[in-house]
């Protein structure tokens, strides 16, 4: 397969001959790997794929399908992973990690409320690419919760992504350093809202935690206000009933 007459950039250039040698399969396996866990190129693949097509030397829908099934497979081979020995590694060495069984059920609790989200918008983020199905699996989340995320967020990062590469086509050089630039601040303003919102969850766990210290306190000092009560009253009774028998 020859290559495209545009000079290419970064890394797109270092995958070029694989892509020469090995076209629809190297996107196949390359976008699952990404989606399951293992750190590889596996976006850089596909946008390289989708300049390939837009100069006519691959099929633009066979990249789209391709690619959209081997990032929903592989994500989903993550969660199952999770699902199947994510818990038991936690438990077993999460602590070297700073992943505690605490943590492990507050986690549990967020993909509860926002998994669907973080599912769909993970692919977006390297990193979170990488490990959200897993960490989906490892909190338990329900596979009919899972699934449809996980297609939606497939359909979304292989749509941006093969869209960019083809529609980029000569320009791809300049495209490319732009959408890197890009990725990043997306990717630093991601991380800031992530940390709001958990500092927000920290602060309310404290605040909770404080208030229920208040009501113990307030009940156990009633508690004790009773027990006096009780035996300032027998006490008086007592008395009562002994100048009662008085003559």
């Amino acid at each position: 397969m020859p290559a495209p007459d545009t000079p290419l950039p970064g890394a797109l250039s270092g995958l070029a001959p694989l892509l020469d040698h090995y076209g629809y399969l190297a996107v196949a396996l390359l976008v699952l790997l990404d989606n399951c866990g293992v750190p590889v190129p596996g976006q850089t693949i596909l946008v390289l794929a989708s300049v390939y097509a837009g100069t006519g030397h691959l099929d633009f829908a066979g990249v789209v399908v391709i690619a959209f099934a081997a990032a929903a497979l592989g994500n989903t081979l993550g969660c199952l992973i999770g699902r199947t020995g994510g818990r038991a590694f936690v438990h077993r060495w999460g602590r070297y990690v700073l992943i505690t069984p605490e943590r492990l059920a507050r986690a549990e609790g967020f993909f509860s409320r926002h998994g669907g989200k973080v599912v769909t918008v993970a692919r977006f983020v390297d990193g979170l690419r990488q490990t959200n199905g897993i960490i989906a699996g490892t909190t338990g989340m329900s596979w009919g919760r899972f699934l449809p995320f996980n297609l939606l967020g497939a359909a979304l990062w292989t749509g941006v992504w093969a869209g960019f590469g083809y529609v980029a086509g000569a320009n791809i050089g300049t495209v490319y350093r732009t959408a890197l630039r890009y990725q990043l601040w997306f990717a630093v303003g991601l991380g800031l809202l992530v940390a709001a919102f958990l500092l927000r969850q920290v602060l309310r766990y404290r605040r909770r935690r404080r208030r229920r210290e208040g009501a113990d306190a307030g009940a156990e000092d009633a508690g004790a206000g009773g027990a006096g009560t009780g035996g300032a009253g027998t006490e008086h009774t007592g008395t009562e009933d002994a100048s009662s028998e008085e003559p």
